[in-house]
């Protein structure tokens, strides 16, 4: 693939003046720790910018909701579904909202899908990434 420049849109910075409660931060560690299975792999292909030089954080602190994964340069948040969201889609709903409110996009890929398909994965990332919207 080739490397275009991914969106840019500087206006919104999630992180400047955002308020984060020190349980939020000390639970985003924890959760970096005990990463899924399926959180694991794809990390491996996202971190140290080695996805077409794209830099993504995990377990990303934004308005309160701890995002899987999250790409700066293209407003790109990534959720590693596995069983535990099939019990909470009315807070999954209502985060959507709120990071959509806020001008994030939004990618929900099953467990199932990391493990049996990444580089279909890897690809609807950089896709994503890369789309203009």
């Amino acid at each position: 693939m080739n490397n275009p420049t991914p969106r840019k849109d500087h206006t919104n910075n999630i992180v400047i003046g955002q308020t984060i409660n020190p349980t939020k931060i000390q639970l985003a560690k924890e959760l970096r720790r005990q990463m899924t299975p399926g959180e694991k792999i794809l990390w491996q292909h996202l971190r140290g910018i080695r996805l077409n030089g794209l830099h993504f954080r995990r377990q990303k602190i934004i308005d309160g909701f701890i995002a899987d994964f999250y790409c700066h340069a293209a407003r790109l948040v990534i959720e590693v579904d596995g069983k535990i969201h099939e019990q909470q889609t009315e807070y999954d709903t209502e985060r959507d909202k709120v990071l959509l409110a806020r001008g994030l996009r939004l990618l929900r890929i099953k467990n199932e899908e990391v493990k049996q398909e990444l580089d279909h994965v890897l690809m609807l990332i950089c896709q994503a990434c890369f789309e203009e919207t």
